[in-house]
């Protein structure tokens, strides 16, 4: 952190109600490549979290009462900060989460681009007018922000995942307060300082630090919150679900994934090889919307496989900031033990590790990017999302057979195949049983469409015009003009 060029950026305490604001208690910070502390951020009671959303409900009224041109102004300013200070937020991203400095510094433009957007869709918003039933009634809706937001962030994505929904939140004229996880919260914390400086009125924008369960009830359930957005597991989804019900909140989660990434016989193999290293390998393959299941049609099974083999032994790993790194540490030891149990159960049942070039000794948070062949249906590994480098192939046949595979879960976030059959592009794309799909490409993000999931991967859309749909009430109007 020594080494950034607005030390202003590094911040290690919370963000309330315009005041950096700290704790009795605190949270240590640690840089997944070697567990080195890089600092600590207050670890804020339940009591503390309620006085930030009773703040949050007092400061919207100014903040909604404000014209959407003035709100896009403002939040204008945020974003040219942001775009301003991409070197130094990519190097606070790679200290706290890992991932290679380019990747991160492509997160944070990432980033910019939903306050970009937002600031311009917050003055798009209308109402309608209906046509009336009664001669004397005149019928019309308006929208109106929801009230005060609450959001709790992932560790995968701790830039983006913030403003995709702060944005849309900020842009509608609501208040809200963010809970950053808890091992990147550093990233949070700079766009705050940064949000003071675009001008963002005391108490619309605020970020707070602490154990998940304890600030995740009033997040959750504290009266005056009116809508709740969570990106994270779907396990942990289902709990924060339930304790929204009880106070009827509206809700956005954007759950787990398990992405199947389909090659047909009539595919460009170059084009499917190449996407499937950035789909699969992309922040080490710790991304919800990554590839999972590799499905790879029999025709041309050996010819992925030779070119896909030959790409992956080319990756390195290392340390985020060294310019060579490709996949940065996992960001826990846990998770290395997770995917390895994975990786047990599909060996012990008959999938093969193919030994790849360029390895390095697995140590600390890294894990070498691996391919599974010879998977079949029956391994943990098809069927729980691996949050990490390893890419299992599956041979098939039968388009509807490899359907059938596909919509073989709970999830249904992301899912790619590849095809030059323009008949086959519409019917797989309509029967794939998943949010969003990518068709010929793996790289499906962007701030101009809807981003979400079906079944278990969530509810809701963030990005494009859909998202800031959340973030408002519509209102119905009748008048009697007789």
């Amino acid at each position: 952190m020594n080494t950034l060029s607005n030390p202003a950026l590094f911040r290690q305490s919370c963000y309330i109600n315009g005041q950096w604001v700290d704790g009795e208690q605190s949270l240590t910070v640690t840089n997944p490549v070697d567990q080195s502390v890089l600092g600590t951020v207050p670890s804020l009671t339940e009591a503390q979290v309620n006085d930030t959303i009773e703040q949050a409900h007092e400061a919207m009224a100014g903040w909604s009462a404000l014209t959407a041109k003035e709100r896009s102004k403002i939040l204008y300013r945020w974003f040219t900060l942001i775009e301003a200070n991409v070197d130094d937020l990519g190097t606070i991203m790679t200290l706290e989460q890992g991932k290679p400095l380019q990747e991160a510094k492509g997160e944070i433009r990432y980033a910019a681009s939903f306050i970009e957007w937002f600031a311009e869709e917050g003055k798009r918003v209308y109402g309608e007018t209906i046509p009336q039933t009664v001669s004397t009634n005149r019928l019309s809706t308006i929208t109106q922000p929801i009230g005060v937001c609450s959001a709790i962030t992932p560790w995968n994505f701790p830039a983006a995942m913030i403003t995709r929904k702060a944005g849309p939140a900020l842009a509608a004229g609501c208040s809200i307060i963010i809970k950053p996880a808890s091992e990147t919260p550093f990233s949070a914390l700079a766009l705050a300082e940064l949000a003071a400086q675009a001008g963002i009125p005391a108490g619309i924008f605020n970020v707070i630090t602490g154990d998940a369960r304890t600030l995740g009830v009033p997040l959750t359930q504290h009266p005056l919150i009116s809508k709740f957005s969570f990106t994270g597991s779907t396990q942990v989804g289902r709990t924060l679900y339930e304790q929204c019900a009880s106070t009827i909140k509206k809700t956005s989660l954007e759950l787990g994934g398990n992405a199947p990434f389909i090659v047909f016989d009539d595919a460009d193999i170059d084009k499917a090889v190449a996407s499937a290293m950035l789909s699969k390998f992309r922040n080490g393959g710790q991304t919800c919307v990554c590839a999972n299941r590799f499905y790879i049609h029999d025709a041309v099974y050996d010819e992925f496989l030779e070119k896909f083999t030959a790409q992956v032994a080319k990756l390195c790993v290392g340390n985020g900031l060294d310019q060579n790194t490709d996949i940065g540490p996992m960001i826990t030891r846990r998770a290395i033990d997770s995917m390895q149990l994975l990786l047990d159960d599909a060996l012990a049942k008959g999938a093969r590790q193919l030994v790849l070039g360029n390895e390095v000794e697995e140590q600390g948070n890294y894990i070498n990017p691996k391919i599974l062949v010879d998977v079949n249906d029956s391994m943990d590994i098809v069927h729980e999302e691996i949050f990490g480098p390893i890419a299992t192939l599956i041979r098939f046949q039968d388009e509807e057979d490899v359907l059938t595979q596909a919509n073989n879960t709970i999830f249904g976030l992301a899912a790619y195949f590849f095809s030059q059959d323009i008949s086959r592009v519409y019917r797989v794309a309509e029967k794939l049983e998943s949010g969003m799909v990518g068709i010929n490409t793996g790289m499906i993000s962007n701030e101009v469409a809807p981003f979400g999931g079906v079944k278990q991967s969530g509810l809701g859309k963030e990005g494009s015009h859909y998202g800031i749909e959340d973030y408002l009430t519509v209102k119905y109007l009748c008048v009697d003009i007789a």
